[in-house]
């Protein structure tokens, strides 16, 4: 076969073959890193309604859109003095900066229900919606609260918004239970791997080929981005995936069977992210494309750097499941099975151990699916508010605002751009009768040749349903009107119409193209469960989010909108790899090593990345689970008894035959 053939060609050139992925490695690392400037930093679903007004209004204003607003907030001692917080917003914000407020409005939806509090929003000069868009609106908050402290000494005067809330969340770090629990997940990924693979040499062995697929993998994503557009959020898909899918390959008994099962896995992820690249929705082009790019070049790096690396690393041994074999030194080489121990006589430990394997399938299945349950109840947007951060400057800024009895859907106004010829007072009349609006004002100097803005506050924030109701409320209000709907609060709502609204189509598509691969080489059977699988596992994994975030102590209320594509792309990925390598636990030293790694760099108080890494380790867990079934059990099994020299495998009925390519006849 002609897998055979390529880890031939590479034993025999093993170190121009070593060279090649050294300088893979190095020179392909600077090359990814200078080319992160490439990748779409906005975080924003493209094409959408919103998206397109945010792209108006940024234009013609130069800040704003995407972007939520500073939210100053001051409590007077005595009596409300609105022109002097006017004034000093007008020296604090800075030049080109937009506010609005009470004084400018009059409107009393700025105003606190203790009758001493009042809130402006501030938008920042520089602020548009990308990373150092985002950076330049942290440091503002720096500058706009000293400068309000400033000049209204005898007031209470707090900053909070969005941001502020989500950089106090960065700044806080993991305290010494956070930091403990990093110490112990890194020992423990230490430690599943030592066991696995049993030598310092062994360990390293799939860190390197994750490590030279995620570097090759962002190479050609960041390619493919200079051409079209690929979100920042592979970053984040690519090592991970690699890392899991390097260590299921590693863990597998090397030879013919596994090349083979590499390639099969390889081949059905790439049809299907192949598939997800052909949408057109920026969020699912950009994880087809990276889970393609690590598709291919794992699979090259396993035919050709696994057999250089695998003899020097040395066997496979530990809870690896099935025929374990010494190091392949030569094309030629034999394998050697090992001797695996056999219950002793006996009903009782044998009748245990058939219990056991009858109940674990259940429980797998039974979890996977009220998982994928919970997934149905998934609600996509930025988590609540409250649920950010504990303590720090903006959360303070956020309670002061809650105390008075201000809902906290005023740190994501919407912002209306009003055509010429159109009246932006009777637009924001229009817009104040929407239920579920607080206000909505159309400040005089909020004002461009050819249009003008109007601001929308909503009482509850974009993520929760009656904040998307006032979204959709809000543009059916103003239809006709020739007005754009924008603004931080659409945001999510665009995700959920442009991304989310295609999945029906998607993941059909994808699973097809994944199931054609797999048919070929394993048969309809086998393929359907394994496509099947997938998609549980997929759809487990957000469920666990939902479980975890929505449902859990944190109650975030939502999921950060991308996070499920990520992490379902990641769990569906590593299902077909896991799938295409037939029964063994080289899953389960897969799940614990991915699960583990992730859980090592992301605990900590950032809610954001802390929903990302939950959901890598939820989905190495959850495909540990679907591989529950196909533990096999000695008793039962025959694969366990092979003659000498046979190389048993899954991938298709052909694999259970001698490799008689091994002993050259």
């Amino acid at each position: 076969m002609w897998t055979e053939r390529v880890r031939t060609a590479a034993l025999r050139h093993r170190v121009a073959v070593g060279v090649v992925w050294l300088l893979v490695l190095l020179l392909g690392g600077a090359v990814a890193v200078l080319g992160l400037g490439r990748l779409d930093q906005s975080f924003t679903a493209s094409d959408g309604p919103g998206h397109r007004a945010n792209l108006a209004v940024q234009e013609r204003y130069g800040n704003g859109a995407a972007v939520a607003p500073l939210v100053a907030v001051v409590t007077w001692p005595d009596a409300r003095d609105a022109q002097a917080l006017a004034d000093a917003l007008e020296r604090a914000a800075g030049p080109g900066a937009r506010t609005v407020s009470y004084a400018a409005t009059g409107d009393e939806g700025f105003l606190g229900a203790d009758g001493r509090t009042e809130y402006a929003l501030v938008y920042p000069a520089a602020g548009k919606p990308d990373l150092a868009g985002l950076t330049a609106v942290e440091e503002a908050a720096v500058t706009l609260r000293a400068g309000l402290r400033s000049a209204l000494p005898g007031a209470r005067v707090e900053v909070t918004g969005v941001l502020p809330l989500q950089h106090d969340s960065a700044l806080a770090g993991p305290g010494a239970v956070a930091l403990a629990a990093k110490a112990v997940c890194a020992v423990g990924l230490l430690l599943v791997l030592v066991l696995a693979f049993r030598s310092p040499l062994g360990v390293l062995a799939p860190l390197l080929l994750a490590a030279v697929t995620s570097v090759g993998a962002l190479v050609l994503v960041e390619a493919v981005a200079g051409f079209t557009e690929i979100s920042f959020v592979v970053v984040y898909l690519v090592p991970v995936t690699a890392l899991v899918v390097a260590v299921h390959r590693r863990a597998r008994p090397p030879g013919a069977a596994a090349a083979r099962a590499a390639v099969t896995g390889g081949a059905a992820g790439a049809a299907a992210c192949a598939v997800l690249a052909l949408f057109p929705a920026a969020f699912l082009r950009s994880v087809g494309v990276a889970g393609l790019a690590v598709c291919a070049v794992g699979t090259a790096a396993a035919l050709t750097l696994g057999p250089v690396v695998g003899p020097v690393a040395g066997p496979v041994v530990g809870p690896v499941v099935g025929p374990v074999v010494g190091p392949v030194v030569g094309p030629r080489a034999v394998p050697r099975p090992v001797r695996i121990p056999r219950a002793l006589p006996g009903a009782g430990p044998v009748q245990g151990n058939r219990v056991l394997s009858a109940s674990l399938p259940a429980v797998g299945l039974a979890l996977l699916v009220l998982l994928t349950g919970a997934a149905t109840q998934l609600r996509v947007g930025n988590p609540e508010a409250r649920a950010l951060v504990a303590s720090g400057p903006a959360r303070d800024g956020l309670d002061l605002l809650t105390a008075a009895g201000v809902p906290s859907g005023v740190l994501n106004p919407l912002e209306v751009l009003v055509p010429e010829g159109a009246d932006a007072a009777a637009v924001a009349a229009r817009a104040a009768r929407v239920p579920g609006v607080l206000l909505a004002a159309a400040p005089a100097d909020w004002r461009r040749p050819g249009s003008a803005l109007v601001v929308v506050v909503p009482e509850a924030e974009p993520m929760t349903a009656a904040g998307a109701g006032t979204v959709t409320a809000l543009r059916s209000a103003l239809a006709g009107t020739g007005a754009l709907v924008g603004g931080s609060g659409v945001v999510d709502r665009d995700l959920v119409d442009g991304v989310y609204g295609l999945l029906p189509y998607a993941v059909p598509s994808a699973a097809l193209a994944a199931f054609g691969v797999l048919a070929r080489r394993r048969g309809r059977g086998p393929a359907a469960r394994a496509v099947l699988g997938g998609l549980l596992a997929a759809g487990a994994s957000a469920g666990a989010l939902v479980v975890l975030w929505q449902w859990g102590p944190a109650g975030t209320g939502a999921v950060t909108g991308w996070v499920p594509l990520v992490v379902g792309t990641f769990a569906f990925c590593v299902s077909l790899e896991r799938s295409a390598g037939g029964p063994g636990r080289a899953g389960i030293v897969a799940a614990g090593a991915g699960a583990l790694a992730v859980l090592a760099v992301g605990i900590g108080p950032q809610v954001e990345l802390a929903l990302l890494v939950s959901g890598f380790a939820a989905g190495a867990v959850v495909d540990a689970l679907a591989a529950v079934p196909a533990w096999p059990h000695p008793r039962v099994h025959s694969d366990w008894s092979r003659p000498r020299g046979t190389i048993p495998s899954s991938i298709d009925d052909r694999d259970h035959r001698p490799d008689r390519s091994r002993h050259g006849t």
